[in-house]
């Protein structure tokens, strides 16, 4: 699993980034992928872990799946 602190989160449109410890490129993620909380209760700044996924409209572009909030 990949760690990462979330750097956005756009709670109207149901999304955010995540700056990944390892790399420069933040990666997106969708409030679907959120798994042990809700997706309203995740703030900016948060430390998470999520697996590297492919955005499915977009292969070429990472997207975060499985995030979790580290405790």
């Amino acid at each position: 699993m990949t760690q990462g602190t979330i750097k956005t989160i756009r709670s109207d449109k149901g999304f955010g980034f995540i700056a990944p410890d390892e790399s420069q490129k933040d990666v997106f993620f969708h409030r679907s992928s959120v798994e042990g909380v809700s997706f309203d209760d995740l703030q900016e700044g948060e430390r998470v872990e999520f697996a590297m996924g492919q955005d499915p409209r977009d292969p070429s572009r990472a997207r975060a799946e499985s995030v979790r909030v580290i405790q």
